[in-house]
């Protein structure tokens, strides 16, 4: 139902309240609003005046006809609708597919009159007058059936297709040309909730997929899905006609009758009314400064006075000026004839450098004449060096053949003195034993005496050797126990020393994460921000030829922050990295990093000259539809850092691939993509075709997001690191404690042992000293006299030995002598010829320093020479400059003043003389202005003030104009509100009347609230009672009279209504079945739904009305089978 609004629009008031310029700009905004509201109102004042008229005439006709009704038939439908009314808006058709729970239900052609849905519970009625709403572009909450648009696909398919028919015939159709007689609404939905629709023609030609155009279709029908006088389900029902709440059912009357919305824009209208009458207000105090500006510029305007005659003087002075520098410029181009004349006639360039060219050629001569004097001793040098070779080598092997016959000789000799010396002991041996054969007989006790203590000295020997045994394999095993302690010490030692190195580490990254919160930089050390500082400075100073870049670290960003580690682990190396452009910059870069760098800690320096533009990799990168590369991952501002990576480590041709069992497969388990090396994974596993590396570290120490939670972890780190290194270091107290305490056990055990040896040494050296004696005893003489005799004959032997290495000695000692000898001779020749090249070598040296000297002194000539003719050359070309720049002064100059004038001043004392006059003419402008800049901005001051008056004027008048205008639709609103209250009342007791019931409708107005009280039959004479006093059935009646008694008073194409006639009696319902039809033949250019599971046999036959019995459910049918 639409209803004329005859005030101004709404869009223009928001204008009014939302926008607010500052001063002028906002009330120049308001005067283009009040024009276009201005013809605005003039429209709509013709419209309304059109639209009274013809409602004037209804209600003469309805006047009429009602005074010819009896009391029975005195409601008749006076909204008699004209000849096209049934022809437009009309639903003619609808088909659904993967809606809700239903695969496909239609396409249902429905009658222009009354259609009758009849089916079970679960057979599709609601979802047809659900897919209606929806159809028609009503949003999910408007069906009460779910919250977003996804709810409707039918689950397991990807999209939902609702196809409605509106029928469009008749002079009123809308875009008859292009539709034709039936517009085809297609929506469609997708399992994400999104609705696309399209508009067709009858003939199935797209016209257009835009919601404005729906819009404009529903507007031009007067179709209103979420007015629940056209379309009432279950939901709505329940909410507002079967409340308790009185207020409820005034707010439904209210929505039916879109009473509710006029009534929200009217106070929209007021309020945004209120808040620009206080922009206008605001606007009033600017006008006050607009009119003080309008007051000063007139005053300047009537002030002004003219200076033309300082400005015809000053005009003078400028053409004097002209011809002046016309003058200067001359000098100057004669100046400079003079100069390149008196340069051209100058040769003493020339002579100077073919003077040092005789030099240089006699210096040269003399040069080739020494090295060749010098190139012939140093031939013979190399020789005699050769040679020396050759005999110092022999003198080696004569040497050492020498020391070899030495050691043979002095061999001989000790083996001589040795035998010479045994045969002494040998015959003072054979003199004791005559000596002792006397005394034979005295012996023989003690013989005996001295073999018992030879075999108690034995027995005691056993015991103490057993000891010393037992003693060995005790400090054995002793020592094997001590060293598997120190070894188990060791390992602990070197694990708690692995502990405090790693625990230094991450105490170290601790201070560089907790510096970082300040300076990211110090992410990569403590130096690092000082060190670019450093390199910033000689950067100004101009030490660098380009500016190092780096670290690289520093220069690169992630579009994902979850693969720092895979990145990191792929460009570890070089996040530390500093690139240069040449050799000399990194020279001075190696300079300024050791004041900060150890020098095998310092980051690495890569050389390349710089480019702006990046490689293009197009044909050598991988391209992976799933998973990117490093390049692509990263975000670098800097070509040279991508250029450098690139070269260096090849990041276009390795992916990042997040799982591990993906990597896998992409890289071993068939033939790797194509330009791809390698792969790495979000924990930094490294993948190759055929091998897998997995990463030391575990979380980014550079291109770490999160810097607080890095702190946490590293705290966390550090405790545990604290916690084992203490268990450690108890542990190997623990083992010290033990070695200590079986160091001194052992050594107890080697004291016993050491004590237990020297008993057994003594022992043995008892036995042996009687073991002796005996020997002596028993030695025979005649055997002494014999080895005696062998002694003597060997020595002999070793005599003539002796002799014979003393002799070959004697050779080799003078054969040695005689090749020192030549050496000698060889290395006084060779020491000669080094002392007469010494004075060659000087000269020669001498001789190639003054050649130097000459041939940069021939150098510096002949850049002389060449700076003097360059010279020349520029200063001609300057003077063909200078003479094209005395042309265009002249021509210049011309312009200014035809006629050439002879100057007598300089151009500094007229320039002096044009500033001075520029200033009067200054200062004369400045209190009285530039006349023609004046007049204008009087001008326009006036203007503007006229202007924004008349426009803040007309403001006030459409604000007092719109005052009037919503008093007079206030009062209207009410009066309407009132008739149509006053009508659905009416209609409401002649419906009862037909039931034969008695009731009352009251409204509120004031309390907005809307009672309804109904009597039943038989029940006349009881009390009034509200509706909850009824039965179900007698209350559904109710319910479906105040429905038609809103039918009665609003006007749409069609209506819908859903289970009307569940809660009623059969009594109930054929009175309410009836008093519907014949409603419906009142209206029969209007079109009717009425869906309801019950049976509908008992229903008139008519053309007029058109049945669509819907198919029992799956689960209906099963359950009746069983």
């Amino acid at each position: 139902m639409k209803y004329p609004v005859e005030c101004v629009s709404n869009a223009a008031c928001v204008a009014y309240a939302q926008r607010t310029p500052p001063k002028l700009e906002y009330i120049e905004t308001l005067g283009r609003w009040a024009q276009r509201f201005r013809c605005y109102y003039e429209e709509k004042k013709q419209v309304l005046s059109d639209t009274k008229l013809t409602k004037k005439s209804r209600l003469e006709a309805v006047t009429e006809e009602d005074g010819r009704e009896d009391n029975g038939t005195l409601f008749k439908d006076h909204f008699t609708s004209p000849s096209g009314l049934g022809d437009i808006g009309v639903i003619e058709s609808i088909t659904i597919k993967n809606f809700m729970c239903h695969h496909s239900l239609g396409p249902f052609q429905f009658g222009p009159n009354v259609n009758f849905i009849v089916g079970s519970n679960g057979s599709g009625k609601s979802a047809i007058l659900t897919a209606l709403i929806v159809g028609l572009g009503g949003k999910a909450t408007i069906t009460n059936r779910g919250v977003s648009l996804r709810g409707f696909v039918k689950n397991g398919e990807s999209t939902a297709d609702v196809t409605v028919k509106l029928r469009n015939r008749g002079p009123d159709a809308y875009k008859g040309d292009v539709y034709g007689d039936s517009i085809c609404i297609e929506q469609r939905i997708s399992c994400d909730g999104v609705r696309t629709c399209r508009l067709k023609s009858k003939s199935g030609h797209l016209v257009s997929n835009k919601k404005e155009e729906l819009t404009s279709i529903l507007d031009h029908f007067n179709i209103q899905v979420d007015n629940p006088v056209s379309i009432l389900n279950q939901e709505m029902s329940k909410q507002f006609l079967h409340s308790k709440s009185e207020a409820d059912k005034y707010k439904f009357f209210m929505k039916a009758t879109l009473l509710e919305q006029m009534k929200r824009d009217y106070i929209h209208i007021k309020q945004t009314k209120a808040v620009t009458r206080e922009q206008v207000e605001l606007q009033e105090e600017c006008l006050k400064d607009l009119k003080q500006e309008f007051l000063q510029k007139k005053e300047r305007y009537e002030n002004l006075s003219s200076v033309g005659n300082m400005k015809k003087t000053l005009e003078d002075l400028k053409k004097m000026m002209a011809w002046c520098l016309v003058r200067e410029k001359e000098c100057i181009v004669q100046q400079l004839q003079e100069q390149i004349d008196a340069e051209e006639s100058n040769h003493k360039h020339e002579d100077n450098l073919q003077l040092c060219q005789n030099k240089v050629s006699v210096a040269e001569e003399k040069l080739q004449d020494m090295q060749s004097r010098l190139e012939s001793r140093r031939e013979e040098e190399e020789t005699l060096s050769e040679d020396c070779l050759k005999i110092k080598e022999e003198v080696k092997a004569k040497i050492k053949a020498q020391k070899e016959q030495e050691v043979v000789y002095f061999r001989a000799l000790n083996k001589l003195k040795q035998s010479e010396k045994e045969q002494c002991l040998l015959q003072e041996r054979i003199n004791k034993v005559k000596n002792l054969g006397r005394q034979n007989q005295a012996a023989e006790a003690e013989h005996s005496k001295r073999l018992q203590k030879i075999s108690s000295l034995r027995t005691q020997l056993e015991k103490h050797e057993e000891e010393c045994r037992t003693l060995n394999q005790e400090i054995k095993d002793k020592q094997q126990a001590l060293f598997k302690g120190k070894e188990e010490l060791d390992k602990l030692r070197l694990e708690e020393k692995n502990i405090q190195v790693s625990m230094e580490a991450k105490l170290k990254r601790k201070n560089q994460l907790l510096a970082s919160r300040s300076n990211k930089l110090k992410r990569f050390g403590d130096n690092m921000p000082d060190l670019l500082d450093t390199i910033y400075k000689a950067h100004i100073q101009g030490r660098f030829i380009k500016k190092p870049i780096g670290p690289i670290g520093a220069c690169i960003n992630l579009k994902d922050p979850t693969l720092a580690v895979a990145v990191e682990s792929c460009l570890r190396s070089f996040m530390k990295t500093f690139c240069c452009d040449n050799y000399k910059d990194e020279a001075v870069l190696q300079e300024l990093m050791s004041h900060y760098f150890s020098k095998g800690n310092r980051p690495q320096i890569i050389v390349s000259a710089f480019s702006n533009t990046v490689y293009k990799v197009q044909g050598r990168g991988v391209n992976h539809p799933d998973y990117p590369s490093v390049l692509d991952s990263l975000i670098i501002a800097s070509p040279v850092i991508t250029n450098c990576l690139i070269d260096m480590r090849g990041i276009e041709s390795i992916l990042i691939i997040k799982e591990k069992h993906a990597a896998r497969k992409v890289m071993q388990h068939g033939r790797p993509p194509r330009n791809c090396r390698e792969a790495f994974t979000v924990e930094g596993d490294q993948v190759y075709p055929n091998r897998y590396y997995t990463p030391d570290f575990s979380t980014a120490k550079y291109l770490g997001g999160d810097l607080e939670t890095e702190i946490r972890m590293v705290e966390s780190e550090l405790e545990n690191y604290k916690a084992q290194l203490s268990r450690f270091q108890q542990h190997v107290r623990s083992v010290t404690e033990d070695i200590q305490h079986m160091e001194a056990q052992l050594h107890s055990t080697i004291m016993t042992l050491k004590k237990t040896l020297a008993t057994v040494n003594q022992v043995k050296a008892s036995v042996t000293e009687l073991e002796n004696v005996e020997e002596e005893q028993t030695d025979d003489i005649s055997t002494l006299e014999e080895v005696a005799q062998e002694n003597q004959q060997r020595i002999d032997c070793e005599k003539k030995t002796m002799e014979e290495a003393k002799k070959e000695l004697e050779e080799h000692q003078k054969r040695t002598g005689d090749v020192e000898g030549q050496y000698k001779d060889v290395r006084n020749r060779i020491e000669q010829l080094a002392e007469e090249m010494e004075p060659l070598k000087e000269d020669q040296g001498k001789a190639e320093v003054e050649c130097c000297k000459l041939d940069k002194t021939l150098k510096i000539l002949e850049k002389k020479l060449k700076d003097h003719q360059d010279n020349i050359q520029a200063m001609k070309t300057d003077l063909v400059l200078r003479e094209e720049e005395v042309a265009e002064f002249v021509a210049k100059a011309k312009e200014i003043s035809p006629e050439r004038r002879k100057v007598d001043r300089s151009a500094k004392s007229i320039d002096v003389e044009i500033t001075r006059l520029r200033k009067k003419i200054g200062v004369q402008e400045s209190s009285h202005g530039d006349h023609e800049q004046v007049v204008r901005e009087y001008a326009e001051a006036l203007a503007n003030y006229r202007d924004k008056s008349n426009q803040v004027r007309d403001l006030k008048k459409f604000i007092d104009r719109l005052d009037n205008i919503m008093s007079d639709r206030q009062t209207r609103y009410k009066i309407m509100r009132r008739s149509l209250s006053v009508r659905c009342k009416l209609y409401f007791n002649n419906f009862l009347i037909k039931m034969n019931c008695c009731g009352s409708m009251m409204f509120d107005h004031n309390n907005e609230t809307l009672s309804i009280s109904v009597k039943p039959p038989g029940r006349e004479n009881d009390g009034m009672s509200d509706m909850r006093s009824l039965s179900g059935g007698e209350r559904s009646f109710s319910t479906v009279c105040f429905i038609l008694s809103l039918w009665e008073i609003t006007e749409s194409p069609f209506r819908c209504l859903d289970e009307f006639d569940v809660y009623m009696d059969m009594h109930n319902r054929r009175i309410s079945l009836d008093l519907l039809l014949e409603l419906s033949e009142r209206q029969h250019l209007r079109q009717f739904f009425f869906i309801t599971p019950l049976s509908t046999s008992n229903l008139p036959e008519s053309d007029h009305i058109k049945i669509h019995q819907l198919q029992d459910p799956e689960r209906a049918k099963g359950q009746t089978g069983e």
